[in-house]
Order: C-alpha cells, then sequence, then structure tokens
C-alpha cells in the first residue's frame, strides 16, 4: 500500500460555537498507480480529508501514513520527500498560480526547492518538457498566468505538480470551475499522465460523473463519514447506499425522453 489514511477524525473550532466534527473515523487505502475518486456534496469533508493526506491540516486523531513515513509526524528529510512525492492540484487555477511569475518560474520552483535541476539551463529544458506533455506550447514560458485561459492555467498547476516527479497527485476539484468542455479536456490530460507516469491520483469531486471516466474505484462521502466505497461499476450499476443513489440520479441526461422517464420514476417512489 502506498499511502494509508487510518480512523481520522478531525473538528473544525469557531470560538465561542462548540466545535463542529467534520471527519468520523475515516479509512481509505491508495494503491500505486491506481486513480480514486472521493464524492460527496459540499460539506461532506473531502476537501478536508485531502488537507489532511497532504499534511497541510492535522487531525484529531488516527494515523497517515505514506511509504514508510508517518504523514502527521513528519519532519526533516522525511517531511521534505513527502513533499516532493505528494503534490496537490487546487480547485482554483486564478487563486493557485502566483500572477507575479512567470510559467516557468512557477512549474521550476519545485525543481529549485528539490534540487532536481540545479542550472538554469537544465531547469527550462525541464520546464518545456513539462509543458508539452501537459498540451501546452514551451515558447510561451516566459508569460504570466494572466495572459492564459482558464483551462491553459489548470494545466499550468498541474504541470507544477507534476516537474518533482510525485508518486500521487491528489486533485481537490480541479474542474470544478471550468467549462464542461474544459473539463473534459482536464481529465483526459490527468488519465493520460496517470497511465504515462504510473501516478496514483486522488480525485475529489461533487460530481459522479465527473469521476466516472478516471477513476476505478470510488469513495462516497456523507457528513463526514464514508456510506459507501467500491469499484466504478459497482457503484454506478448496483449503489447500495440511498444517498449515493440520489447523487447518481442528480446526473445530467443528455437523452430528454430518459431524463423525463428517469424524473417520473423518482415521483412515483416519492
Amino acid at each position: 500500500m502506498l499511502m494509508s489514511v487510518d480512523c481520522i477524525s478531525k473538528s473544525y473550532h469557531a470560538f465561542p460555537n462548540p466545535p463542529v466534527k467534520v471527519l468520523h473515523d475515516i479509512t481509505i487505502n491508495i494503491k500505486a498507480g491506481e486513480a480514486i475518486g472521493l464524492v460527496g456534496e459540499s460539506g461532506s469533508g473531502k476537501s478536508t480529508i485531502a488537507k489532511c493526506m497532504m499534511a497541510l491540516i492535522k487531525p484529531e486523531q488516527g494515523q497517515i501514513s505514506y511509504d514508510g513515513i508517518d504523514v502527521i509526524n513528519a519532519r526533516g528529510e522525511q517531511l521534505k520527500r513527502f513533499r516532493r512525492d505528494v503534490q496537490m492540484v487546487f480547485q482554483d487555477p486564478y487563486g493557485s498560480l502566483n500572477p507575479r511569475m512567470t510559467v516557468e518560474e512557477l512549474i521550476g520552483e519545485g525543481l529549485l526547492i528539490h534540487k532536481i535541476e540545479p542550472s538554469i539551463s537544465a531547469r527550462r529544458k525541464r520546464v518545456g518538457e513539462i509543458m508539452e506533455m501537459v498540451g501546452l506550447n514551451p515558447s510561451d514560458m516566459d508569460r504570466y498566468t494572466r495572459s492564459f485561459s482558464g483551462g491553459q492555467r489548470q494545466r499550468i498547476a498541474i504541470a507544477r505538480a507534476l516537474a518533482v516527479g510525485p508518486r500521487i497527485l491528489v486533485c481537490d476539484e480541479p474542474v470544478a470551475a471550468l467549462d464542461v468542455s474544459v473539463q473534459a479536456q482536464v481529465i483526459n490530460l490527468l488519465k493520460d499522465m496517470q497511465e504515462k507516469l504510473d501516478l496514483a491520483i486522488v480525485f475529489v469531486a461533487h460530481d459522479l460523473a465527473v469521476v466516472r471516466h478516471l477513476c476505478e474505484r470510488i469513495v462516497v462521502l456523507h457528513k463526514g463519514r464514508i456510506v459507501e466505497e467500491g469499484d466504478r461499476d459497482a457503484i454506478f450499476n448496483h449503489p447500495q447506499d440511498e444517498y449515493t443513489r440520489s447523487l447518481l440520479a442528480a446526473v445530467p441526461v443528455p437523452d430528454p425522453a430518459l431524463g423525463r422517464a428517469r424524473r417520473a420514476a423518482r415521483h412515483a417512489k416519492i
């Protein structure tokens, strides 16, 4: 097992109100090279799990381990190795990229911090290779992010994460702020990167339809608890939990007749 999240719980405190528990004994195991989807409505705890996995916040109880590293208590070289091997792509490509840095500086920053490419020329060459890999033109590396579209900015964010050669990519709703057509492009890009680089992906989303193309295994969250977990076919074809069925029922259907039939069946149950 590459990464293990074992019975973590987390509460948020807002004085003078009592603490609100947002995660309840969450356990998730991630294998090398697999794509796993964390799905649920807003407030279900998806992003909190992602932040705990990235050691950005600490759970009150439970353990998180990565390749022999105790993530919660990691320090020094262990923490540095974890930071290199587990990278994150955030939801908002407009807010997650420093507008004062060029594309070359953004993508190459990790190479400099982790001393992967010590020389300027080597870093520039590596940045160009990564840009080509994610579908960007290397000749644009001297430009600033303000001159790129939302989809292009998210490709820059993905390139920045991939530059240091991670083993796990944690994606916190990376397509939620993008148009539907651009969403498909980013999902296809992530799937290609997973196959080419043998990359494990943790994909956070509120829409089951988004994760269907990318993720082999899906974890459904509701009010901070895992209500269902299984492979893609089992979740979509034989959902066991009522909440999972409600999420599937909310997925848009492109066929009007099928959509009307589904709504009629749903109303008949009420």
